[in-house]
This record gives C-alpha cells, structure tokens and sequence, in this order.
C-alpha cells in the first residue's frame, strides 16, 4: 500500500495586484488554498479557481500555513491582531508567512506575538513584480527560524524561483528594504534617462533594446523605460504608494542604524511629489511626469 502524502491546507489573505496571482500559483500546483480579502468579491471571484473564501478566524482554525500578503505595517497587525485576527485562532504548529513588505521592528513583534500562540512567523517578503508573481519567478529574501522556513519552502516555490534565508526574524524586511530603495531610486534614474533622450533628440523608445545586456541594463529598465517612452502605464505594476512606503520604511531603518542614505532621501522626496500629484495609486512608470515636457506629457 503506499503512504499518502498529507497535503496542508493553506490560507492566504489579501487578494491585491501582488496577492491574486500568487494565490493562483498555488492553487494551479494543486493545493487546497482558502482565501481572505478586506474586500470580499475578490475572494469569491477565485472560487471558479478553486479557493474556499473564508474569514480571519476559520482561516486560523483551518488552515496549517497562512500567507499573508498585504499593502503596509497598519495592514498586516489588523489581520493578525485586530478583533476579527487571526491571533483569535492561531494554535501551536501553524506558520504564519508575511509574503508583504512592512517595517522589519515591526515584524519582530509580530513574530513574537504569533509564538504566545504556538505558531511560527516567517518574513518572507517578494521581489519580481507582477510578471514574476504571474509567471513563478519571484526572489523571496526569509526571515525566521530555520525549520519554519524548510517546513514553508515546498510551497513557495509555486511561485518563487529562488528563496534565501537572510537571518533570524526580520532580516528578510531588512533586505527587502534594501532591494525597495534600490528599484525606487532606480525607477527616478530612468525617468531622467528617458526624459534626456527626449530632450536631446534621441528616440527614447528604443533606449530599452539598446542597453539590453549592458551594464545599465536591469529587469526595471526594461519594464519601466519603454512604458515613459510611449506614456503607457497600464495595467499597474508597481504602485507609486507602495514605493514611497518602502523608501519611507528605508528612512526609518537607517536612522535607526544611523546609516547615511542621501539618495534614498532625495528620492522619498521625488516620490511624495509625484503621489501628491494625484498619481498615488499609479504605476510606477508614472514618476516620469516629473520630467516630462509639456507636449510630451
């Protein structure tokens, strides 16, 4: 007779334009996934792939590992510690998996606060953008115990084509703030690559193909320079919001470790003028409008 091999369920919570696909990479490898969102037609509308919509609660007393994917700090302690949390639930031998990008301090409380449950926090925020969630290419940089992260691993690599265990709880946030600040003031770089190209006559749209495999060349060049060269900024990839929430968090580490981070600051600026332009909820490509001369914008 041969063993059967047991199957956890999974939950995972928080559907947005991160969350959807990953939630799919799961559920296409064959795993039973229930599903939460603030927002609960976006539960419902992965049924037809399979998922069981559930609340905080029944996802904590069902669901063996919970992934948590989630837009900022605020988002993730609601979900875990709010009235309708999953804290309520949580019991000895479950992982909790912040797939979201939050304040690293944060997390460690987090972690704590999950282990007077008997559960287990892993930190294991993405890198990859939507494509890379949609395609299974994501980088995850994990934090937290070892045996949690092994126990955990099986599943991301439904959607992840390499993970690091960066250290103990937190470490993988910090590094995540790490790779933020450097897409975030990239993408400001590119702005101003692409605007000088227009401004000096030179067609930017073929900037991207031009420095394919050079050393400026990069994943974020090649999405985001062709969208500012031909103004194309749909669908959303990259939310300015949640952007300039992880410079903001970058800031906020560095004083803390007293690290000079001059660009970073110089680009949290940048990006809170391009959010207070009414373009918060814009792709990231959107940043070249702080460029971009009149008859081209």
């Amino acid at each position: 007779m041969q063993r059967r091999i047991h199957m956890p369920t999974l939950g995972f919570a928080g559907l947005g334009l991160m969350g959807t696909p990953l939630a799919r990479r799961l559920l296409a490898a064959g795993h039973a996934v229930w599903v939460w969102n603030r927002s609960p037609d976006k539960a419902e509308a992965l049924r037809a792939d399979g998922a069981q919509p559930a609340s905080l609660m029944e996802m904590a007393a069902t669901c063996e590992i919970i992934f948590l994917c989630l837009a900022d700090t605020a988002a993730v302690q609601e979900v875990v510690s709010g009235a309708q949390g999953l804290r309520a639930s949580l019991r000895p031998g479950q992982v909790v998996v912040d797939l979201s990008s939050i304040d690293p301090a944060a997390t460690r409380t987090l972690a704590e606060t999950v282990a007077t449950c008997g559960a287990r926090w892993v930190d294991a925020p993405v890198s990859g953008g939507v494509r890379g969630a949609q395609e299974g290419r994501l980088v995850v940089m994990a934090g937290g115990e070892a045996a949690a992260l092994e126990r955990v691993r099986p599943y991301l690599a439904a959607f992840a084509q390499r993970v690091t265990r960066m250290g103990g709880s937190g470490a993988g946030q910090l590094t995540k703030v790490c790779n933020q600040l450097i897409v975030a003031t990239q993408s400001l770089l590119i702005a101003e690559a692409v605007s000088l190209a227009e401004r000096s006559g030179v067609d930017a749209s073929l900037l991207a193909p031009a420095l394919a495999g050079g050393f400026a060349d990069s994943l974020p060049f090649q999405i985001l320079a062709p969208r500012m060269a031909h103004r194309s900024h749909a669908p959303v990839q990259w939310k300015v919001s949640t952007l300039l929430k992880d410079l903001e968090n970058a800031l906020q580490v560095a004083r803390s470790c007293e690290a000079a981070v001059p660009l970073a600051a110089l680009a949290t600026q940048l990006m809170r003028m391009v959010a207070a332009g009414g373009r918060s909820e814009a792709d990231l490509s959107e940043v070249i409008a702080l460029y971009a001369t009149a008859e081209g914008a």
